[in-house]
C-alpha cells in the first residue's frame, strides 16, 4: 500500500539527479508564492484561493507573467507594476527558503525516496507558513495545526517509510502516540508554566494612580508600550482597584480586566470596548501582567509535528527549541536588546528544532547516546 509506485527509484533515475534537483528547488520556489498567499490572508481569516493575487494597496490584479516566483520580485525592484508602492522583502524571502527547503528534501532523501522527499518538502513548508504567522501575528491557524496533525496522519498510512516502518499499523501507531505525545507534553508544560510563571504580580504603593493612554500603560516610575504586554488576544491585565475614572463615569471597589488585542475590557459587571475609552485611570495596589512563552497553538503546533515525525522528534524539537531559545535571548542580551527576546514568539523556535529533526535529529541523538555511553 502506498504511493511509491508512482515515484518508482528506476524510473526518476533515467533523469540526471541534477534536474531533479533543480526541479525540486523550482517547485519550492512556486509552492513559496502560494505560502506568501497563505501568510497573508490565514490570519485575516480570508479565502486563499480568491481572488487572484492582487496588490494589497492598489488592489491591481496580478497576470501570471508578473507572478513568477523571484525573478518579478527581482526585476520589479520589490515594487508594485502598477502602483510602485513597495512589496515587503518577505515575499521574496519566503520564496527563496522554499525553494531551498525543497531542494535540501530531495539531496537529503531524493536517492532512498522520491516521495519521501516530497512529504518533507510538504512539511516543511507548513513550518515555513508556520513561523511567519506567527512572527506577525503571534498566532499559528488552525487551517496549520489541526490541517498538520490530519494530513500528517493520512500520510503515515501512506508512506510507512516517513517513520521508518514497512507496515501501515506500525507507523499509523507511531503518528498517533506522536500526536498525543507532541500536544500533550506541550499542554503540561503550557499549564503548568501558566500555573507557575504566567502572570507577573507588580506591587505598588497604596492608592497608586495607573493611566492607560492610546499607546502605554503609565506608573508613576515608569511606562510600559502595549506591546511589551500584548502579544496575543488571550493576554489581559488584571486588577483589584479601588476606584476608576472614565470620561463620563466612575467605579469603585470592582475587578478590571483588560485584553487590549481581544477588544475587551471589564469593569465590574460591565463589558465595555477599549477603543471607545479616550481616558482610562484607576487607583490600585497591585497590578497583573500577562506573561507566558506558549500558547494553545503551540500545543496543536507539536502535535501536528508529531503525526508527522513521531514521538521522538516531538520531544527532541521541545528540548532543543529551548536550547534554540535560549541562545536567541543571551544574544540580544549581549546586543543591548533584552526586550527583544520577550516579544519573540515560541513557533518559530518549535519549527526551526523540527527542521533540524528531519535533516540531523536521529543522527545527533546517536551522537549523544553514543558519547554518554562511552564515557561509563
Amino acid at each position: 500500500m502506498g504511493f511509491e509506485p508512482i515515484f518508482d527509484r528506476e524510473v526518476w533515475s533515467r533523469v540526471p539527479f541534477q534536474f531533479w534537483s533543480f526541479v525540486f528547488f523550482l517547485f519550492g520556489s512556486i509552492v513559496g508564492s502560494f505560502l506568501n498567499v497563505c501568510i497573508y490572508r490565514m490570519p485575516l481569516g480570508q479565502s486563499v484561493v480568491s481572488p487572484p493575487s492582487h496588490c494589497p494597496h492598489c488592489k491591481y490584479s496580478i497576470p501570471w507573467f508578473l507572478n513568477l516566483p523571484l525573478a518579478t520580485w527581482l526585476l520589479l525592484r520589490g515594487k508594485c507594476k502598477n502602483c510602485a508602492a513597495p512589496i515587503s522583502p518577505r515575499y521574496f524571502l519566503v520564496e527563496l527558503l522554499t525553494g531551498i527547503a525543497f531542494l535540501c528534501c530531495w539531496l537529503a532523501f531524493g536517492r532512498e525516496s522520491a516521495w519521501l522527499a516530497l512529504v518533507y518538502a510538504l512539511f516543511l513548508a507548513g513550518l515555513i507558513t508556520a513561523t511567519f504567522i506567527d512572527f506577525e501575528h503571534f498566532i499559528i491557524p488552525d487551517e496549520i495545526t489541526f490541517g498538520g496533525i490530519v494530513v500528517g496522519f493520512i500520510l503515515s498510512l501512506a508512506l510507512p517509510v516517513l517513520h521508518g516502518e514497512t507496515a501501515v499499523g506500525a507507523s499509523l501507531m507511531k503518528s498517533l502516540v506522536g500526536i498525543g505525545v507532541g500536544g500533550g507534553l506541550v499542554y503540561f508544560i503550557l499549564r503548568m508554566g501558566k500555573l507557575m510563571f504566567g502572570r507577573q504580580r507588580i506591587g505598588l504603593p497604596p492608592d497608586t494612580s495607573i493611566v492607560f493612554s492610546e499607546s502605554a500603560l503609565h506608573l508613576p516610575d515608569r511606562d510600559i508600550p502595549y506591546e511589551e504586554i500584548f502579544y496575543r488576544k488571550s493576554d489581559t491585565i488584571l486588577m483589584q482597584v479601588r476606584r476608576v475614572e472614565l470620561v463620563d463615569r466612575c467605579y469603585w471597589d470592582v475587578t478590571v480586566r483588560l485584553a487590549l488585542l481581544a477588544k475587551r475590557l471589564e469593569i465590574g459587571e460591565d463589558q465595555l470596548d477599549p477603543e471607545q475609552c479616550r481616558h482610562l485611570e484607576v487607583v490600585a495596589s497591585e497590578l497583573v501582567l500577562p506573561r507566558e512563552a506558549m500558547g494553545l497553538g503551540d500545543v496543536k503546533f507539536m502535535a501536528a509535528i508529531g503525526a508527522f515525525l513521531g514521538w521522538q522528534a516531538t520531544i527532541f524539537s521541545l528540548m532543543f527549541s529551548s536550547l534554540i531559545g535560549s541562545v536567541v535571548g543571551i544574544a540580544f542580551i549581549a546586543l543591548g536588546k533584552r526586550e527583544w527576546s520577550s516579544r519573540l514568539p515560541y513557533g518559530p523556535y518549535i519549527a526551526a528544532a523540527a527542521t533540524v529533526w528531519v535533516f540531523a535529529g536521529q543522527r545527533i541523538l546517536d551522537w549523544i547516546f553514543s558519547g554518554a555511553s562511552g564515557t561509563r
